[in-house]
C-alpha cells in the first residue's frame, strides 16, 4: 500500500514573517534639463575646421618675408648701404657676391623709401652707387640693359652732366630733395646692393 504524503506547515519562534521577494523598484523615465544643446559639438568641430582651413590659406596666401641680418626691406626686396668705398665695378661684384645686385630704382615709392633709409643711417655717405651707367656718354641704362625711363628718374637740379668721364650715377645724401641723383667719376663710393626678400 502507498505512504501518503503529508505536508505541513512550520512556524518558528522569534522568526520575522516570510520575506516576500520584492522586485526592484522601476527606475522612472526621469528627464534631466541637458546643460547644452544637442548640435553643440557639432559646431565646436565645425568651428575647428574653419579655423584649420584659415592657417592653412594664411601659410599659403600670405607668406612671411624677411631680409638678412643689417639689410633693410620695402615691399618684396631688401636693401644694403655700404659703408666702406668702392669703384662701380667693384661695387657691383661685390653686391653680386650677396647674392645681389647694385639698386634698381623702378618707382617713386622706391626712391622715396632709399631718401628715407639714407637720411637715417647713422654712417652715412655722401655718394651711394646705384645700378644705373651709361657706356656711351648720355645713353643711361640699368645693369639688365633696361633703357631709363624719365618717368622714373630721379636726377638732381642740373644733372646729369652728360659728360665723357661721368658715366656711373650715385644718390647723393647731401640733397634735400628726393631728386638726388647725380652722374659721378666711376671712382670710389659706397653702394646699394638689392636682393629679393625671401619667403618663408
Amino acid at each position: 500500500m502507498a505512504s501518503e504524503i503529508t505536508y505541513a506547515e512550520v512556524k518558528f519562534k522569534n522568526a520575522s514573517p516570510a520575506a516576500v521577494a520584492e522586485a526592484p523598484p522601476e527606475k522612472k523615465n526621469e528627464h534631466h534639463p541637458q546643460k547644452y544643446p544637442l548640435c553643440l559639438p557639432w559646431l565646436i568641430s565645425l568651428l575647428l575646421f574653419l579655423v584649420c582651413i584659415a592657417l592653412i590659406i594664411v601659410f599659403l596666401v600670405e607668406s612671411w618675408t624677411c631680409c638678412p641680418k643689417g639689410w633693410r626691406r620695402f615691399q618684396e626686396k631688401c636693401y644694403y648701404l655700404s659703408n666702406d668705398l668702392m669703384s662701380w665695378a667693384e661695387s657691383e661684384q661685390n653686391c653680386t657676391g650677396m647674392g645681389s645686385h647694385l639698386v634698381v630704382i623702378n618707382s617713386k615709392a622706391e626712391q622715396d623709401f632709399l631718401f628715407e633709409e639714407l637720411r637715417k643711417s647713422s654712417k652715412i655717405g655722401v655718394n651711394y652707387y646705384i645700378g644705373l651707367h651709361a657706356q656711351v656718354v648720355g645713353q643711361w641704362h640699368w645693369l639688365d640693359g633696361t633703357p631709363l625711363s624719365e618717368t622714373a628718374a630721379f636726377w638732381r637740379a642740373g644733372e646729369p652732366s652728360n659728360v665723357d668721364h661721368e658715366m656711373c650715377v650715385v644718390i647723393h645724401t647731401k640733397e634735400v630733395s628726393h631728386n638726388n641723383w647725380n652722374d659721378v667719376i666711376c671712382k670710389d663710393h659706397n653702394r646699394i646692393c638689392q636682393a629679393e626678400a625671401v619667403t618663408v
